[in-house]
């Protein structure tokens, strides 16, 4: 991240490992923008199991992977632009300004800095930044922090070893689904906010062409929609994920006169109320920080994005625009996809575009 380099791949994967599932999208570069060439998502839960990520074996992962590989002809030792992520308590990213600084003294002072503002330990910190911009009349600098522990991004390099593929380019979540969209997307001037909803926790961004960077990680997501359907209906986990798949937010219910209608289900917003008080608080500090307030709307990505009536209900919450992004609407793609355009997929396709 320090310096920036020009694209110079022609094919890439983005791989996005996530805590119930893979994702791996296969992009070729194009004169300009890309092809989609494949993709794939597979879960790594065993089947019959509940999903507790706590509970899991960390080495669930690496076959899941070598097999993705295998079934979409990918030789994984001779990947050139291999780009994948990692996220949760032990990453962090945040942007701050201070005084400018030559690039020989930069990363020294950094480090001291980010000790300030990231929530790691200094002893188990591996920092990386970007330097956004110099301001003209004050000659501050702007620059974005990204930090992990050595043993997490020890633990995800061996994932990607014990699948035959040589670890590569590795970018926290956040940047990767920003990337999706900044890449991917005609920018209007304002500040959007992106809500991947995973399987365990929703990535929250802010992010404009001209606003201050935000990214936190709420801890609801879908699983927490599944466990109330679960305790509410007494159903065992795979019935509630069929039925959160069926009914999302809403309930079939059956009128007198035998048809079946949709209505929300006041019992099965409580996970819905938190993302929506979470994402509240995080605007009202956003605002406070950066002093811009100019929400233009909300983009949903990632597999919880699908759930029925939720963009409608954060719309309605939020009172802000809200829609369920599509990583793929620029993407030059074989015919068979295009029918198939998940918005789980946004992580893995930002990856696959990042620069080298």
């Amino acid at each position: 991240m320090a310096k920036e380099k020009k694209t110079k791949f022609k094919e890439s994967v983005g791989l996005d490992i996530g805590s119930h599932s893979i994702k791996l999208v296969h992009l070729k570069r194009l004169h300009e923008g890309y092809k989609l060439l494949n993709y794939e998502m597979k879960s790594t839960i065993p089947e019959g199991l509940d999903y507790s990520p706590s509970d899991l074996s960390p080495d669930r992962f690496a076959p899941v992977l070598a097999g993705m590989f295998k079934s979409l002809k990918i030789n994984p030792r001779k990947l050139k632009h291999l780009v994948s992520s990692i996220g949760g308590d032990n990453t962090s990213i945040k942007q701050i300004k201070t005084i400018y600084l030559p690039d020989d003294e930069l990363e020294s002072a950094l480090f001291f800095e980010a000790k300030k503002h990231l929530p790691i330990s200094g002893a188990e910190m591996l920092l990386d930044y970007q330097v956004l911009g110099i301001e003209e009349k004050t000659n501050n600098m702007n620059i974005l922090l990204a930090a992990t522990t050595k043993d997490l991004l020890s633990q995800h390099s061996q994932i990607l070893t014990d699948a035959e593929a040589a670890p590569g380019v590795v970018d926290i979540e956040s940047l990767a689904v920003t990337n999706s969209f900044a890449l991917n997307s005609y920018l209007e001037e304002g500040i959007y906010i992106i809500l991947n909803l995973g399987a365990h926790k929703t990535n929250m961004v802010i992010y404009g062409p001209e606003a201050k960077f935000f990214a936190r990680d709420i801890p609801w997501a879908g699983y927490h929609f599944t466990r109330e359907i679960m305790k509410r209906k007494k159903l065992s986990f795979e019935e509630a994920e069929k039925y959160k798949k069926e009914y999302g937010l809403k309930e079939e219910k059956v009128t007198s006169d035998g048809k079946t209608i949709l209505s929300l289900d006041i019992a099965e917003k409580t996970t819905a109320e938190q993302i929506a008080m979470e994402v509240k608080r995080s605007l009202r500090f956003y605002v406070k920080e950066a002093g811009n307030s100019d929400f233009r709307k909300i983009l949903m990505t990632g597999g919880t994005a699908k759930l029925l009536g939720l963009p409608e209900y954060l719309e309605e919450n939020l009172n802000l625009p809200t829609e369920v992004y599509n990583p793929f609407a620029n993407l030059e793609m074989p015919e068979k996809f295009k029918d198939k355009q998940d918005p789980q997929l946004a992580l893995a396709l930002g990856l696959a575009m990042r620069p080298e």
